[in-house]
């Protein structure tokens, strides 16, 4: 049977019409037609395999994902194949697949089987159904006993919509959230959204009530503190009309962003997310349907490229939040740790190692946090001896002819400035393993136009980036994803160098 594909002429059958016919009716047409010697369902999972292998997680695996489901790979084998190819294609490639794996058969998850989902979010079991309290409770609840040493730990799990009385502790509590997304209200207070890693500190005797939001499963380790003493008074229920009117504010704004803004502003930036949320509704809804749906549909940069691009901006921009969770979402996008180190080295020519020195912390963390040893294999290619020459060609290779005029025509008293560009920018940094030209220099233009000022030299790499193949297209896709970081002055600035440049 004959696979019917149009994506190659949808998209490029304009622009490259014998791509777009090799795609459709050789690939699909002929290669995937093939089923008498390889089923659909097995061409399936070749092809996931190879694309999460090389690390390729943007929207040609999304689809082949999708292809996947419909040749009838389950929700179940798909968690197990991708685990599978963790241990020959690395961690970080594994756990960006599994972010767009769970998109894609997430309507899979009803009922028991949205439970089941649930208990693969977190590291502590859900327990068994909290009959001992459930008279105090709306909904169903879970209980699993962590500890009873020293300090009594439960985990307490929420079905979407269940909460608890309102109630008090004699020696208060402490509430740690685990998984999903939930609500904390004390008496006379606003209610306050709680996401993983949030904190709540209940002082003593302080009413307040705590559950799910409305369509969220929610979990949180109950710590009782002073346990010798404290005791648990429970009050009347948090009606409907209560309940309602404590999440409405929260839950309306919410839905006036888009699935895709929400899934992208949680994988990107979840503790900023959490903060706007909380304090600046308004402003996240902006920021996230902008930033996190609007943007990020502009262009053709695949999804590695984007976040390593995004990561250059933020060491530009002195954004050390913004970069810490950048860098999560990037190495569990498949960028790897050496790319990371790589777009750190590069920075320092370029923003200076004052301004980097800090953002090489913030990554050892990271990466150790992730159990990566460091130092990493090194990179370096070049000696004492060549390291002049070797950055004097990758030079020429950029920037052509150019090169030697600027060493020829500079004044006797900054020669050497010349000859440093050549060994230590170029012979030091760009010769080095990990990252290919073409990147370091894409990365380079992200740097200078979220620097800022730097519009000379942003037009010198904007040909640099031609001559080495990334074209106006490529830059102003870049320019494109950077703007709700850098702000709309440098973008401008940005696209005037690129149009002067690069003409229309």
């Amino acid at each position: 049977m004959a696979v019917k594909q149009t994506a190659g002429r949808d998209a490029l059958g304009e622009f490259a019409p014998k791509f777009a016919e090799l795609n459709d009716d050789v690939l699909f047409g002929e290669v995937w037609s093939r089923t008498d010697k390889l089923g659909l369902r097995d061409r399936s999972l070749v092809t996931i395999t190879s694309l999460i292998s090389q690390g390729i997680t943007d929207n040609s695996l999304t689809y082949h994902l999708q292809s996947a489901k419909s040749n009838g790979i389950t929700r179940t084998e798909i968690a197990e194949i991708i685990t599978h190819i963790g241990f020959y294609a690395g961690w970080p490639k594994a756990w960006a697949a599994f972010r767009l794996a769970k998109e894609v058969w997430a309507e899979d998850t009803t009922g028991e089987d949205a439970k089941a989902a649930f208990q693969r979010e977190m590291i502590f079991p859900i327990g068994e159904p909290n009959t001992a309290y459930a008279k105090y409770f709306i909904g169903n609840s879970y209980l699993a006993p962590i500890s009873r040493e020293q300090v009594s730990i439960s985990n307490v799990t929420f079905e979407p919509g269940c909460r608890n009385n309102w109630h008090s502790h004699t020696g208060g509590q402490l509430l740690l959230v685990t998984a999903g997304r939930g609500y904390y209200q004390e008496r006379g207070e606003p209610a306050r959204l709680l996401l993983p890693g949030d904190v709540v500190e209940i002082a003593p005797d302080v009413e307040h009530w705590h559950g799910a939001a409305p369509d969220s499963w929610f979990a949180h380790l109950a710590v009782e503190t002073n346990p010798q003493t404290n005791e648990n008074r429970w009050l009347e229920p948090v009606d409907d009309a209560q309940y309602a009117a404590a999440t409405a504010g929260m839950e309306e704004f919410r839905s006036r962003m888009s699935r895709a803004a929400l899934r992208n502003f949680d994988a990107l930036l979840p503790a900023c997310k959490s903060e706007l949320e909380q304090s600046d509704p308004e402003l996240a809804e902006i920021v996230g349907n902008f930033a996190f749906d609007e943007v990020l549909r502009y262009g053709e940069l695949d999804e590695r490229t984007r976040r390593m691009t995004l990561l250059a901006s933020a060491i530009a921009l002195q954004a050390e939040g913004v970069y810490r969770s950048l860098l999560d979402a990037a190495l569990d996008g498949g960028v790897t740790p050496v790319e990371v180190k790589e777009i750190l080295y590069q920075a320092v020519p370029y923003v200076g190692l004052a301004r980097t020195f800090d953002f090489i912390g913030i990554a050892n963390d990271v990466l150790r946090r992730r159990g990566v040893a460091l130092p990493l294999e090194g990179q370096s290619t070049v000696s004492s001896d060549d390291r002049f020459e070797k950055g004097l060609a990758v030079q020429r290779s950029i920037f052509g002819e150019r090169i030697d005029r600027m060493h020829e025509e500079a004044p006797e008293n900054q020669v050497h400035i010349q000859r440093y560009l050549s060994a230590d920018c170029f012979g030091d940094y760009y010769t080095r393993g990990g990252l290919d030209v073409k990147t370091r220099e894409l990365l380079t233009f992200s740097m200078l136009v979220s620097l800022g000022g730097c519009e000379a030299q942003v037009k010198g790499h904007i040909q640099g980036n031609a001559n080495v193949g990334n074209g106006k297209a490529t830059l102003l896709a870049v320019v494109t994803q950077l703007l709700p970081y850098i702000g709309y002055p440098r973008t401008l600035n940005a696209i005037a160098c690129l149009n002067e440049v690069i003409p229309e």
